[in-house]
């Protein structure tokens, strides 16, 4: 499994939000000088994201983004695949699957259903909270 620079792209956003909450919205174009990503690539992003309900958006004077849920609330999981797409690591498990005439006998299929229920559990474990904890002791580091 590799995560997308679109998928590492928009958990930045999102912490970013998270961080400058001040109850306002707030310019796509402080966020992008911020978190240095192009103006134009995170148009795309924030489209997606807001189109998931994880963002609200406001056009014209006085607009920008805000999170359209609190960030305690707002799973890693969901972001990723607002923007990656399915974590499935095989295609067979995505989403839509198609049917795979070998599944009953297939003896992988165990493992691979294992491997994305973690994934999935992991992901979904992690909420954009818990990616603004800024102490040494924590697991979580943003790239």
């Amino acid at each position: 499994m590799l995560i997308s620079t679109r998928g590492r792209y928009a958990l930045r956003v999102m912490i970013d939000l998270a961080e400058h909450d001040r109850g306002s919205y707030i310019p796509l174009k402080d966020i992008a000088a911020r978190q240095e990503i192009s103006l134009k690539y995170i148009e795309g992003i924030m489209t997606d994201l807001t189109r998931a309900g994880l963002l609200d958006g406001q056009h014209g004077k006085g607009g920008g983004y805000r999170l359209d849920r609190p960030p305690d609330v707002i799973t890693v999981l969901e972001i990723l695949e607002t923007t990656e797409g399915s974590m499935a690591p095989v295609s067979c498990l995505g989403t839509p699957a198609s049917p795979c005439s070998r599944a009953a006998e297939c003896r992988t299929l165990p493992m691979w259903e294992k491997l994305y229920g973690m994934i999935r559990d992991y992901f979904e474990g992690i909420a954009l909270s818990d990616l603004m904890k800024t102490d040494a002791g924590s697991d979580y580091y943003v790239i």
